[in-house]
C-alpha cells in the first residue's frame, strides 16, 4: 500500500510529490495523460503573467538541483517553456513515481461506500485507474492529493451555468472553442466577426489579440460579451495590480474598448445558439442577438469535475464546489482587495481524513487562482501528512495584491436613474456620458475548432498559472 497518492502530474501535483518526497515519504502521482503537465501543453502558446520565480516551487527546485537542472532566469515563460524548462525535468527527478496513460475514474475507502461509517476510519482509500491498454487496477493509499486541476471542465456560453440550446451542436461544428487562441489562429480569423464571451485574464488576452488584427484589418469585427449588466472590474486593477503584467493585460482590453477596436456588450446572458449557414447567432434570455458570428470564443472559466470522488466525503461549499474554508476566502461574490489569504492543510482537509484537493481544483469556480498558491498549498499538506504539524500550520505565503476592491461588484445593471453614477453601461442604452467616464464606447446590440495547441508564443502575458 502506498502512503500518498497524487492524482496528476501537473505543477501543483508535481510540486506536492517534490515536498512529500523532501520529507522522507514516497508519493505515487497519476498521471493520465502521455507526458507531464498534458493540460499545460494544451496552452503551450500563451504567455504566463506570473515571471519565472512565481511559477516555480522551493522543494522541487532543491530537487531539480540535484539533477545540475539550470533555473530559467528572468521574465514570462510560455506554457511550452514552463514545461521544457521546468516541468518535464521535474518529473524527470521525481522518475518512476509518475505513472503516465493512468486515469483515475474513482476514489473510495476501501470496502465501503460513502454512506458506511462502520469502520470507515481504518480502511485505506482506493484508487480505481483505468490505463491506456484499457486494464483497470485498484491502488490502495494511506492518503490521497487530488490535483487533477479544472482543464477539462471549461463552463459553457450558456448564463444558467449549462449549455446554451444549441451551443454544443454549434461546438461540434467547430464554431465555438473554449481555448486563447494563438497568434496564428488568431490573424486567420481576419476579416470575419468574432464573438468572445467571458471577463477574465483569459478572456482579456484573447480580446487584446483580436485587437491587433483589427488594426491590420479593419473589415474584422470584434464583440465583446459580457454577462454582468456593468462592466465593473472587468479590466482589472491596472498600476495597482501587484501582479505588473497582469494589471497591464487589463489595460490593454480596456483600451482596445475605447479605441472603437470592439465592441463592449453587457448583460448579455446566453440562452440560445443558432446556426446561420456556418455561422453562430447568439440570443440572450432578454430576447437581445448578435449579429452571426464566424467563431465564438468561449473563455467563461472552469469548473471543477469531482465525479472521481462520489464515494467519498467531502466538506464542499455549495456555491463554488470548492472546499468550505477556501470557498470563504475565495467566493468572487465577496471577496474584495487583499482578502484573499493562502490556503493549508487545514483549509484544504475533508472529513475522510487523508483526502485533499488542492491547485486549481480547491478554487472551484472561483478565478482568482495562481501556481503560489498551489505550491503554498502542497507544501502545507505535504507537511501534514508528515507530521510536522506547526509547519503545516504556518503560511509562508503573502499573494500578490490584485488592485481590485469591492468583490466582482452589480451582476444586473442599476436602475436607470442612477446609471450616470456607475462605471457600467446599461445594455441597450447610449448613455455618453457613462462611457465617457468609463473609457468605453456605448453598447450597440450587434453582432475545424479556432483554438491550436501550437507551440508559437503569443506576444501578450495573459494566462493564469493553473494546474
Amino acid at each position: 500500500m502506498h502512503q500518498v497518492v497524487v492524482i496528476g502530474a501537473g505543477p501543483q501535483g508535481l510540486a506536492a510529490a517534490a515536498h512529500l518526497l523532501e520529507r522522507g515519504m514516497d508519493p505515487l502521482v497519476l498521471e493520465a495523460g502521455a507526458g507531464p503537465a498534458s493540460a499545460v501543453s494544451e496552452w503551450a502558446h500563451v504567455r504566463l503573467f506570473s515571471k519565472w520565480d512565481e511559477v516555480m516551487d522551493g522543494a522541487s527546485k532543491r530537487l531539480l538541483a540535484t539533477t545540475g537542472w539550470v533555473e530559467p532566469g528572468d521574465g514570462y515563460p510560455t506554457g511550452e517553456q514552463w514545461i521544457s524548462q521546468y516541468l518535464a525535468p521535474l518529473a524527470g527527478a521525481l522518475g518512476d513515481r509518475v505513472r503516465y496513460g493512468s486515469r483515475v475514474i474513482g476514489v473510495s475507502k476501501k470496502g465501503r461506500d460513502r454512506s458506511v461509517d462502520a469502520g470507515r476510519e481504518e480502511q485505506p482509500f482506493v484508487i480505481h485507474v483505468l490505463n491506456t491498454d484499457g486494464s483497470e487496477e485498484r491502488i490502495e493509499a494511506t492518503s490521497v492529493i487530488d490535483a487533477s486541476g479544472t482543464w477539462s471542465a471549461p463552463s459553457p456560453a450558456g448564463s444558467g451555468g449549462l449549455p446554451a440550446i444549441g451551443e454544443s451542436t454549434a461546438a461540434a461544428s467547430g464554431v465555438i472553442c473554449y481555448q486563447i487562441p494563438s497568434m496564428e489562429d488568431v490573424r486567420t480569423l481576419a476579416g470575419e466577426h468574432v464573438v468572445v464571451v467571458g471577463n477574465g485574464a483569459s478572456a482579456k488576452t484573447a480580446i487584446s489579440q483580436l485587437a491587433r488584427v483589427v488594426k491590420q484589418d479593419p473589415s474584422t469585427r470584434v464583440t465583446w460579451v459580457l454577462r454582468r449588466g456593468v462592466v465593473g472590474n472587468t479590466f482589472g486593477g491596472g498600476a495597482a495590480d501587484e501582479l505588473p503584467e497582469r494589471g497591464a493585460l487589463g489595460q490593454l482590453a480596456e483600451k482596445a474598448v475605447s479605441d472603437g477596436l470592439v465592441t463592449l456588450v453587457t448583460g448579455f446572458r446566453t440562452d440560445s445558439v443558432s446556426m446561420n449557414g456556418p455561422r453562430a447567432v447568439l440570443t440572450a434570455d432578454d430576447g437581445r442577438s448578435l449579429e452571426p458570428a464566424d467563431r465564438v470564443i468561449v473563455l467563461t472559466g472552469f469548473r471543477p469535475d469531482l465525479s472521481i470522488l462520489s464515494e467519498v466525503r467531502l466538506d464542499m461549499d455549495l456555491r463554488l464546489q470548492a472546499p468550505s474554508r477556501v470557498a470563504t476566502e475565495v467566493d468572487p461574490n465577496i471577496h474584495s482587495c487583499g482578502s484573499i489569504r493562502a490556503t493549508g492543510a487545514a483549509d484544504l482537509a475533508h472529513p475522510d481524513a487523508g483526502l485533499y484537493i488542492v491547485g486549481a481544483k480547491s478554487y472551484g469556480r472561483a478565478p482568482t487562482f495562481l501556481a503560489l498558491t498551489g505550491f503554498e498549498q502542497v507544501r502545507s499538506v505535504a507537511a501534514e501528512l508528515a507530521g510536522d504539524h506547526e509547519g503545516a500550520q504556518r503560511v509562508d505565503l503573502v499573494l500578490p495584491d490584485t488592485g481590485v476592491c469591492g468583490g466582482a461588484g452589480l451582476f444586473d445593471a442599476p436602475s436607470e436613474e442612477n446609471v450616470g453614477n456607475s462605471c457600467g453601461i446599461q445594455p441597450g442604452a447610449q448613455d455618453s456620458a457613462s462611457s465617457e467616464s468609463c473609457g468605453v464606447p456605448a453598447v450597440e446590440t450587434a453582432s475545424t475548432s479556432c483554438c491550436s495547441t501550437s507551440p508559437q508564443p503569443i506576444e501578450l502575458v495573459g494566462a493564469q498559472a493553473t494546474s
